[in-house]
């Protein structure tokens, strides 16, 4: 199990942060739903394979309304580096979330 230190800016404390090895090795995933209620917002990553009709759930987060929020702003802070650093990334073509829609 790794174990990693995270200082936030700014801030006195100092959070000790566990990753079991199995979590490390992360999960792939190619769609996301997304649904809330006042209090709540549920985050299902899934994979869904080409030309299959099944999307299989791998994660399934559930989080405050204040917390979505802050992950909604790292994502955009870190897709702006990463699109400064190696380009725009292109949204054309196959969205796999068209294939639930249908």
């Amino acid at each position: 199990m790794a174990e990693e230190r995270f200082q936030p800016p700014g801030k006195q404390v100092q959070i000790q942060i566990q990753l079991d090895d199995d979590v490390a090795q992360g999960i792939y995933a190619n769609l996301a739903l997304v649904n809330h209620t006042e209090t709540e917002f549920t985050i299902d990553v899934m994979y869904l394979q080409p030309q299959q009709p099944r999307a299989k759930v791998r994660a399934r987060i559930i989080s405050s309304p204040k917390h979505t929020k802050r992950l909604l702003l790292a994502l955009q802070e870190n897709m702006r580096r990463y699109e400064e650093r190696f380009g725009t990334v292109d949204l054309t073509g196959p969205n796999p979330a068209d294939q639930l829609l249908q």
